[in-house]
C-alpha cells in the first residue's frame, strides 16, 4: 500500500482495519497516543499516519491534557505543516499556550 510521495508502506502479516485502531485510539491515554505519533510521525513533515490520524490523535491528547503548552505548540505545529484549512486552529492553540505560560 502507498502513502504518497514513493513511500511504501512496510509489508505486515497483521490485518489493519481502521475501526480497530480508530477504537484503540479513542480510549488510549495521552502516554500511548503520544508514544503512537513519535513512532509514526518522528518528524512533523512525513511519517506513516494520514493527516486526519494526526490530527484526531492530537485532539484526543489536548482533551486528556488541556493545559499543556507544550502538547499544545506540538499540534499546532502539525497543523500548520499540513495545509492551510486549520491554520485559525493552530493559531489558537499557541494563543493558548503562550496565555498558559504567561500565568
Amino acid at each position: 500500500m502507498f502513502l504518497g510521495l514513493g513511500k511504501r508502506l512496510p509489508e505486515c502479516a497483521y490485518d489493519h482495519q481502521e475501526r480497530y485502531f480508530i477504537e484503540e485510539l479513542t480510549f488510549a491515554d495521552a502516554e500511548a497516543i503520544l508514544a503512537m505519533l513519535h513512532e509514526l510521525c518522528p518528524h512533523v513533515v512525513d511519517g506513516l499516519l494520514p493527516v486526519w490520524v494526526r490530527n484526531l490523535a492530537y485532539r484526543l491528547v489536548l482533551l486528556q491534557r488541556p493545559d499543556e503548552p507544550g502538547l499544545m505548540r506540538e499540534a499546532a505545529e502539525n497543523l500548520w505543516l499540513h495545509g492551510p484549512d486549520w491554520d485559525d486552529v493552530a493559531d489558537e492553540l499557541k494563543r493558548r499556550a503562550d496565555a498558559l505560560e504567561a500565568d
